[in-house]
């Protein structure tokens, strides 16, 4: 039987040990993922090697800072592969708006949003949240995962804009697009250190090698 380990999210013993959550819509397949029916419920499997989330839930992150009725800001939202497990888990009371700069990543997060009716995608740029400020409200959690050198900066000036007070939020530091000529190891600790010194106090943080290469997915509350 499944596993509840926290609200919305399961272990599922098959062959080895799987994340899943709650289908939302049964029946509909948003990225083409591996479901399983236990006692007429419907688990979509959720594979880290497709999601940074879902990379750090097997790398032992310890809390996903959203449930049921929480409202999110998704930069990076890309087509809805990680949005659509946060869609499982936030339910028809929740909402996630989901900001990219992709036109193409966006038409193929379309038809998901259109499905699932909690996803708002936002065709912008997420160093711009001014940009966007008429159409998101304060959020219960960021979750940043954005191909930018600045991400830590992009991330702040967000959370300063939308995240509530002692909001919690996901970092998603891609290495490679922060600086191609230093180790990872120096990009984590620039990145860290910046958001620290801006009032971001890191609770956890962890390398998702060897499902998403040098990347390190932070959790911190935004003070």
């Amino acid at each position: 039987m499944p596993h509840e380990t926290v609200q919305g999210l399961f272990w599922i013993e098959t062959e080895d040990l799987k994340l899943a959550t709650v289908n939302l819509i049964p029946g509909y397949k948003s990225c083409n993922e591996e479901s399983i029916i236990i006692s007429d419920v419907e688990y979509r499997i959720w594979s880290p090697h497709n999601s940074k989330i879902g990379s750090a839930l097997k790398k032992g992150l310890k809390i996903l800072p959203c449930s049921s009725g929480s409202r999110i800001l998704y930069l990076g939202i890309a087509s809805g592969t990680t949005a659509s497990y946060l869609s499982d888990i936030i339910g028809n009371k929740g909402l996630i708006y989901g900001v990219d700069f992709s036109a193409r990543a966006l038409r193929d997060l379309l038809p998901v949003a259109e499905k699932r009716g909690n996803i708002i995608p936002i065709f912008n740029d997420a160093r711009k949240p001014e940009q966007y400020a008429s159409v998101v409200e304060t959020v219960d959690m960021i979750y940043c995962d954005v191909a930018q050198p600045k991400q830590a900066r992009l991330f702040l000036d967000n959370a300063k804009m939308f995240l509530k007070g002692k909001g919690q939020s996901l970092l998603a530091i891609k290495a490679r697009s922060i600086d191609v000529t230093a180790s990872p190891e120096k990009v984590f600790e620039q990145e860290c250190k910046e958001l620290i010194s801006n009032d971001f106090r890191i609770l956890q943080s962890l390398r998702l090698d060897p499902f998403q290469k040098d990347h390190m997915m932070v959790h911190g509350l935004f003070m």
